[in-house]
This record gives structure tokens, sequence and C-alpha cells, in this order.
């Protein structure tokens, strides 16, 4: 006698739910990567464009290139603080699958329990049913020997 769980296409789905669970937690947090490396690129490019002004003060340099150099700088500002705005909310969304993740490890679990107590059980009960049957040819055979 083989075990079948009749909930076993629910198990898969729990398990199958648990695993895009993982995917998106995966996506989640590449893009959170992407937005972190773009954002450090942009104050990277800051600083060196803060250099770049700083030296333009020492030298002589036209009043027209240093309001380029200085309005650029502005536009890495905003740039930044849009770009600071893109990694909280990809921090955000990273939180939010994790915590989706953890339900669904969860569910899993419970239902894996189900499953393996289920099996448990059958397995007890055939256990016992084979150890009826041996008892019973025992008890047989003893009586044929009398």
């Amino acid at each position: 006698m083989r075990f079948r769980y009749p909930l076993q296409k629910l198990v898969d789905l729990k398990t199958n739910q648990k695993e895009q669970a993982e995917w998106m937690l995966s996506e989640a947090i590449a893009d959170l990567q992407r937005e972190e490396l773009a954002l450090s690129e942009l104050r990277a490019e800051q600083g060196r464009l803060a250099a770049e002004l700083e030296q333009a003060s020492i030298r002589k340099t036209t009043i027209s290139q240093m309001q380029m150099l200085q309005l650029y700088l502005q536009h890495l500002d905003r740039q930044i603080h849009s770009k600071c705005e893109d990694v909280g909310r990809a921090q955000a969304n990273v939180s939010e699958k994790q915590q989706y993740l953890t339900e669904k490890l969860k569910e899993e679990k419970v239902w894996t329990k189900a499953k393996e107590k289920a099996q448990s059980q059958f397995t007890a009960f055939v256990l016992k049913k084979e150890q009826d049957e041996l008892d019973e040819l025992a008890l047989n055979r003893r009586f044929q020997t009398i």
C-alpha cells in the first residue's frame, strides 16, 4: 500500500508560491543594488564636479563657465535627491518582499507538517495492519500444530 496525500496539490501550490516569493525577493534586491550603484555613481560625479569647480575658482575661468559648472552641480543635487527617493522605495519593496516570503514560508511549513503527520499516521496504520496479519498467521499456524 502506498501513501497518497489527498491535499498534495495544495502542498505543491504552497511550495510554488514560496519559490515565486523567493524569486520576487531576489529581483527586488537586484533592483535595490542597481539603485544604490546609480546613487553612488551620481555622488562620485558630484564629488568630481565639486573638485573641478574648486579648481576653476583658483585658476582663471570665465563667469559663464563657473555658472555652467554651478548649474550642473545643482542638477546633480536634484538627481541625487531623486535617486535617494528611488533607493528608499526599493528598500521598502525589499522589505515588503521579505515579509511576503516569510508568510509563504510559514504557509508551506504548515502544509508540509500536515502532510508529514498524515504520512506518519498512515505508516503507523500500515505497520499495525501488517502486525495484525502476522499475528493472525502465527495464531493459525499454532492452531494447526495443536
